[in-house]
């Protein structure tokens, strides 16, 4: 007895060292943070510092005569005189214009008549609209311009053969269609797949009380299935609108195929390329890049704004 007695204050007092919340609290707080502390080294050391050098870079110009001297913000304000730049973010403009809607209405489209449960084969049709994506950009711009070629195209060998005349896919005229197709045929499957999974989430009571009130399909699509997924296509929009100013792989390889139809500035991204590593101007490829992502903030902030005033006024 008197040994039982005698053990519960020491029991009592490891359990109070072993429960208190501050200490425990603290542990779990610095075990949090020394996983996460490779993501931010790799963070500030990849994007971060190089932000940074990037910017203190394109205050400055370097010269044969005189070296490299502070410049302020000379470099911005050449870029807004820049017919090469603005050339370039206008074509990229219209390259928006025309290739989102297009693309997010084919993957909105598809994604509907998955969810739809008409279509037969619906894992294997999510599959063959994702591999697209899954093929690196390098790849699929080779084959698309490999199938774009008016001498060795089976396009345009197919046309001769029937008798029609080939257009040339690759001239100045065309290239910047060819160009929104192949980007079309990369991501829409991507944005399908974003889609489709926002689709999936929506409660199947709002769809049998639309049957029992007689609503089609399409009106179905139209009127829940549309507006339960805004989110998601506002995140695509978002996306697409941040690749298309950010285009560089596709126009970079297809001005190896057609040096007269794409120029060393027909995306501001790949005309910041050219700047850096091919004219040895990084002063000013700085700055291109700097206003490149100006840009780009604007024109998402302009689009998630319109859509929430859309909401609202709904």
């Amino acid at each position: 007895m008197a040994s039982t007695i005698a053990a519960r204050p020491r029991s009592r007092t490891g359990d109070k060292h072993r429960l208190r919340p501050g200490s425990t609290r603290r542990r779990q707080h610095a075990a949090a943070y020394l996983f996460v502390l490779p993501f931010f080294a790799v963070f500030v050391a990849m994007l971060i510092v190089p932000l940074f050098y990037s910017g203190y870079l394109s205050f400055f110009q370097t010269r044969l005569v005189g070296g490299v001297s502070f410049v302020g913000f000379a470099n911005y304000l050449h870029a807004f005189t820049d017919t090469a730049f603005l050339g370039g973010v206008a074509r990229m403009a219209l390259f928006l214009v025309i290739q989102v809607p297009v693309m997010l209405a084919l993957a909105l489209f598809c994604a509907l008549a998955l969810d739809s449960g008409w279509v037969r084969g619906s894992k294997v049709l999510r599959l063959l609209m994702f591999i697209p994506y899954a093929v690196p950009g390098v790849v699929a711009t080779l084959m698309w311009g490999y199938l774009y070629g008016n001498d060795f195209g089976p396009i345009a060998q197919t046309l001769r053969a029937i008798g029609l005349g080939a257009p040339d896919l690759l001239s100045p005229e065309n290239v910047l269609g060819s160009l929104m197709n192949i980007v079309t045929w990369e991501f829409a499957g991507y944005n399908m797949i974003i889609m489709y999974s926002a689709l999936r989430s929506i409660p199947g009571e709002l769809y049998e009380a639309a049957e029992i009130d007689g609503a089609s399909q399409w009106r179905i699509a139209w009127s829940i299935k549309i507006p339960a997924i805004r989110p998601a296509i506002l995140l695509t929009i978002i996306f697409s609108v941040i690749g298309t100013f950010q285009l560089f792989n596709e126009p970079s390889l297809l001005h190896n195929l057609a040096p007269n139809a794409i120029s060393n500035s027909f995306t501001p991204n790949f005309y910041a390329y050219n700047l850096a590593f091919v004219d040895q101007n990084v002063n000013y490829a700085a700055a291109v890049a700097f206003i490149l992502g100006i840009v780009i903030m604007i024109v998402s902030y302009v689009v998630q704004l319109s859509t929430q005033k859309r909401e609202k006024n709904a």
